[in-house]
């Protein structure tokens, strides 16, 4: 096990590394063809209201195409679904649903770099998580390890036995990682607070204009000074920024402007950070020996069902976890009460305490976005078989995962580098 070296990382509760190897380093996304997801998914149906169609796309973010798409068939936005939003900086491949139009509209479908052709029908929308996994091809280039192929091999190693499954930056936001900021003032009731941190929170990593923008907002909270600074780039921002012109003081109506797959995630985000930190935690406490069943641990099996690991079956746990047969899991809080029964617990309970967070917070929070938040397992490792290929100074690598958890998190442990480098 390593200990991160980058403060981003350690602010957002990714504190730690399974493989105690240096890191190859080098740099993700130099082109979007470099960070290649295809999802997994099964055949759609021939019937029903949702066309359902094959969607690619290089350098589009899902919110904006969607919007996109929905503007040139002349529909809202709203009627457009998918099981999972995918990089942005790539090359990627998935299903969307589009409710009542015909494969013939597609054909007023004319954006650069997105395609989309028919692939079914359904009679419900898609929902996230609902894709069997994705398949990843990532060149990583201008690494640095002066033994590459040893390094690689080491850490397939380790990613096969098992690392840690954060959630990973992009899942706040890597040039202005803010999501999850958002998401606590919504818990605490603080809906202005949300609005001016999503507007008006400036970043390091972003250009200068922006910032000054940003900065002069959170001070005045001026919105009609602010449309006048903020580029049309910042579409979201803009549009909490119009509706505060036309309504003001209304920062309830201003979230509501957002879509809402974005104004569900800022909550989600916040309940990411707290597993990220709890599972930190549980890392800093057992070490290499972090995935392996612990008395109080929760098990999460591979048919859905739920157990607690007691003393005496501690070796049966650990067997059946070797087998695979399940996995150690992290209760992600909620608005269902929670009763600690192991150290996770405990830590997930302490954080809650330190921001003044109760199950009643998220419960509150889902009536102001429209989305639940009950809380829910995730498992504390995930496993990939990695291959990899090495050309000079840039290493191929090709590995599947399971719908939730993310390829920088692989990469990570492979290029222990900048989280820069990694947007």
């Amino acid at each position: 096990m390593r200990e991160s070296p980058y403060p981003l990382e350690k602010s957002l509760g990714m504190r730690c590394y399974a493989s105690d190897t240096p890191g190859i380093g080098g740099r993700l996304r130099e082109r979007a063809e470099d960070f290649a997801v295809d999802e997994v998914f099964s055949s759609p149906g021939t019937e029903g209201p949702y066309l359902v169609c094959r969607l690619t796309k290089k350098n589009w973010e899902m919110q904006r195409a969607a919007r996109e798409i929905a503007r040139q068939l002349g529909i809202s936005h709203r009627r457009v679904s998918w099981t999972g939003t995918k990089d942005t900086h790539a090359l990627t491949t998935q299903l969307i649903a589009i409710y009542g139009v015909s494969e013939e509209d597609l054909e007023r479908v004319t954006l650069r770099d997105i395609g989309i052709a028919p692939a079914g029908r359904s009679q419900h929308p898609l929902t996230l998580g609902g894709h069997a996994g994705n398949r990843f091809t990532i060149t990583i280039r201008d690494t640095c390890s002066p033994d590459p192929e040893r390094e690689l091999a080491e850490v397939a190693e380790t990613c096969r036995r098992g690392i840690p499954n954060y959630f990973g930056i992009q899942r706040f936001g890597v040039v202005r990682p803010v999501t999850h900021l958002v998401g606590l003032h919504i818990l605490r009731g603080d809906i202005e607070g949300a609005v001016a941190c999503y507007i008006g929170r400036a970043c390091p990593g972003e250009p200068p204009a922006v910032r000054e923008a940003r900065m002069e907002f959170s001070s005045s909270r001026d919105p009609a000074a602010a449309l006048r600074s903020f580029p049309v780039t910042l579409s979201y921002e803009r549009a909490m920024l119009h509706h505060l012109v036309s309504h003001p003081g209304d920062y309830m109506g201003a979230l509501g402007s957002l879509p809402p797959r974005l104004l569900s995630l800022f909550v989600s985000a916040f309940q990411s950070f707290l597993f990220n930190c709890t599972l930190s935690s549980r890392m800093e406490r057992h070490g290499d020996d972090f995935s392996s069943p612990h008395p109080g641990d929760r098990l999460l099996f591979s048919d859905g069902k739920e157990d607690v690991v007691t003393p005496p079956m501690l070796a049966a746990a650990r067997a059946m976890a070797s087998r695979g047969r399940c996995l150690v899991a992290i209760m992600v809080p909620g608005a269902r009460p929670v009763q600690p029964a192991g150290e996770d617990d405990r830590t997930m309970a302490n954080l809650l305490d330190r921001y003044n967070l109760t199950p009643a917070d998220f419960a509150r929070a889902s009536g102001v976005v429209g989305a639940r938040y009950d809380g829910a397992l995730r498992p504390a490792s995930l496993s990939a078989i990695v291959s990899w290929t090495v050309a000079e100074n840039n290493v191929a690598l090709s590995f599947s995962l399971g719908p939730g958890s993310y390829a920088t998190t692989v990469c990570r442990e492979f290029m222990k580098a900048d989280p820069s480098s990694m947007a």
